[in-house]
C-alpha cells in the first residue's frame, strides 16, 4: 500500500519563517516535519512514498533525497508554480499512486495515531482520521455517525486530522487542474461512501508560528 505526503502549500501563515523555506522543512525537535512522517510511515510499513512539491520543492527534495536513509523509496509529485490545492495535487500524482487505495498524510502534522491501523480494506471511497476540534477550527469538518460511517453535519462535529485512506475513484469526474480535496469527500459523504474513526490523542496542525513552537516535544 502506497502513501502520500501533502506538501505543496505555501505555508503564508507562518510569514517570514516560510519567505525561503518550504514550511515542511521547518524544524521540531530538531528535524523536519516532513522527515517526522516520513518516518512514521515507514515505522508503519509504509515504504512506498509519493511526496508532492511546489513552493521551494527543490529544498524537499534535497532533504529527503530518494528516501533511502529512512528505509523509503520516495517518488515525487512536481508541481508548477502556484499549488494545485489538495485535490489538484493529488489528481496529478495519480499516475504514480496506481488504482488502489493509499494513505493520504499532511506534512505539517503532528499526531500519535498508529498509521498502522490504516492498512485494512476500505469501504466506500475514503477513510478519515478525525479528532476534537481545536479552538482554530472550532465548528469542526465532519460528523462520525454509528458503525463510523462519516456525514458533513450531526450532533457532534470534529475536525479531519489530515490522516486518511484514498480510494483513487474519489476523484472521478474532478475537472480542472488547481481544486481542493474537501467537497470531493462532502459528496462522497453524502453517497454514504466515507467512514471514519475519532483518534482522542495527541495532534496539532503546525499551521503557525505560536502552533510550530507548542510542537516541540508533541508527538
Amino acid at each position: 500500500m502506497k502513501a502520500m505526503i501533502l506538501a505543496a502549500g505555501l505555508g503564508t501563515r507562518m510569514g517570514a519563517l516560510t519567505r525561503d523555506l518550504p514550511k515542511p522543512l521547518l524544524a521540531v525537535d530538531g528535524e523536519p516535519l516532513i522527515a517526522h512522517r516520513v518516518r512514521a510511515l515507514v515505522a508503519a510499513g509504509f515504504t512506498d512514498l509519493v511526496v508532492n512539491v511546489a513552493y521551494l520543492g527543490e529544498q524537499i527534495e534535497a532533504a529527503l533525497g530518494d528516501g533511502s536513509r529512512f528505509g523509503a523509496r520516495i517518488d515525487y509529485s512536481r508541481e508548477p508554480d502556484g499549488p494545485l490545492g489538495t485535490g489538484g495535487g493529488i489528481k496529478r500524482a495519480l499516475p504514480r499512486l496506481g488504482p488502489q487505495p493509499f494513505v493520504l498524510v499532511n506534512a505539517d502534522v503532528r499526531c500519535d495515531y498508529p498509521l498502522s491501523a490504516l492498512r485494512r480494506p476500505l469501504a466506500g471511497l475514503a477513510h478519515l482520521v478525525l479528532v476534537d476540534n481545536p479552538d482554530h477550527n472550532a465548528a469542526g469538518d465532519f460528523a462520525l455517525l454509528p458503525h463510523g460511517r462519516v456525514a458533513n453535519q450531526g450532533q457532534t462535529m470534529l475536525t479531519f486530522a489530515g490522516v486518511s485512506v484514498i480510494d483513487p475513484r474519489l476523484l472521478d469526474g474532478a475537472t480542472g487542474d488547481n481544486f481542493s480535496l474537501t467537497p470531493l469527500l462532502r459528496r462522497a459523504a453524502d453517497a454514504g461512501q466515507v467512514t471514519g474513526e475519532h483518534h482522542a490523542g495527541a495532534w496539532l496542525d503546525v499551521g503557525t508560528p505560536d502552533r510550530l513552537a507548542r510542537a516541540q516535544g508533541a508527538a
